[in-house]
């Protein structure tokens, strides 16, 4: 009897065990981000090698767009399907402050730096309790050369100037950046739009600037829409995200030239949903926003890598061996004049921007 039961206990602990190891290896992430080149890079920098090292798996959601919306009608339902969503930085503060994020112990879930410096003092920005800053990006404008054969546009004055420089303009059709960039053009300095744009003078004087360019514009809503625009000449100059442009650039030959004159600079990252920072997610977040990987995802795309201590190991492209640092919107050389996106304006002002700015449209 004593033998039996020795022998139960012995075949109930392996199959605890197996089921444990099953679990593991079937272990998957939902993971909902941006599409197009971007999920590529993350999916070549810390997704596969993460699948590599643990076998989990990852299903992947384009739907960041609507990332905020989308957590909360699931927090709301109390059913939570996404385990990982990117988004930006002032879309973070608000589910924060809805509660529909975890929030995040920075020096206790993410890695330091190799030189021993804590996490929450390494990255560049945005921790703000419940945001994990992956990249730093920017939204800029670019031209097809061969539509300007004599002098090229260099300026956010030069979007602007219909006569000097022909043709249509490709924007985006959200208020963040538009605004700022219209405020540009009208004299004001990068370093004081939010402090114009935070009166109701600023603002007019903002709209009254974009009247001037409206009947040019073709409005784009999908990231892969400006160098299509581009490419196909229907537009002249064209805002977008740099790593769109950069690809463009790289890996189609296309002839575009990026304006770094104003970038939007901003950063992007990850937010947990209510429910979801489990200890596997945990171990994943400290591998896939550690100095080596937000590096190596710069291997991918030319989007600045969101720690200090990653940028001395941006390297070169991985496909063509181009080298990635004059690409980053950090470099020095293009971060000379940009707009450094106010996330917090944004997360206190977007609904009645766009209720505006959706009333301009439309007029």
């Amino acid at each position: 009897m004593k033998k039996l039961l020795k022998r139960s206990i012995i075949a109930s602990a392996i199959a605890a065990v197996s089921l444990t190891s099953i679990a593991q290896a079937e272990n998957t992430f939902t993971v909902v981000s941006w599409g197009g080149a971007y999920t590529k890079s993350q999916q070549r920098a810390y997704h596969e090698p993460w699948t590599e090292k643990t076998g989990t798996k990852f299903l992947h959601e384009d739907k960041a767009g609507t990332g905020l919306a989308g957590i909360r009608s699931q927090v709301e339902a109390n059913n939570v399907t996404w385990d990982l969503v990117d988004m930006l930085e002032g879309d973070s503060m608000i589910a924060c402050d809805e509660g529909l994020v975890e929030e995040i112990n920075y020096d206790e879930i993410l890695a330091a730096a190799p030189d021993g410096t804590a996490a929450s003092k390494d990255f560049v920005g945005g921790m703000n309790g419940c945001f994990i800053p992956q990249i730093v990006y920017a939204t800029v404008f670019a031209y097809n050369d061969e539509l300007f054969t004599g002098k090229k546009p260099s300026t956010i004055n030069d979007i602007f100037d219909l006569k000097s420089f022909p043709g249509k303009r490709a924007l985006q059709k959200i208020p963040d950046g538009n605004l700022e960039w219209a405020l540009m053009a009208d004299g004001v300095a990068a370093k004081d739009v939010y402090d114009v744009l935070s009166t109701e003078e600023g603002i007019e004087r903002a709209f009254k600037r974009l009247d001037t360019i409206k009947d040019s514009v073709v409005w784009w809503e999908a990231g892969a829409q400006p160098p299509q625009l581009l490419s196909d000449k229907e537009v002249s100059i064209a805002s977008g995200y740099n790593g769109r442009f950069f690809g463009a650039q790289v890996t189609e030959k296309q002839p575009f030239t990026i304006i770094w004159d104003g970038q939007l600079a901003e950063i992007d990252g990850w937010a947990v949903p209510k429910g979801k920072l489990t200890p596997e997610l945990k171990e994943y977040l400290k591998f896939a926003t550690d100095t080596q990987r937000l590096a190596d995802q710069s291997k991918f795309i030319s989007y600045g890598p969101a720690r200090n201590s990653s940028a001395a190991f941006v390297d070169k492209h991985a496909d063509t061996g181009i080298d990635m640092k004059p690409h980053m919107p950090t470099n020095p050389e293009n971060f000379k004049n940009p707009v450094i996106k106010n996330a917090e304006w944004w997360a206190n002002n977007k609904d009645d921007m766009s209720e505006r700015f959706n009333a301009w449209l439309a007029k």
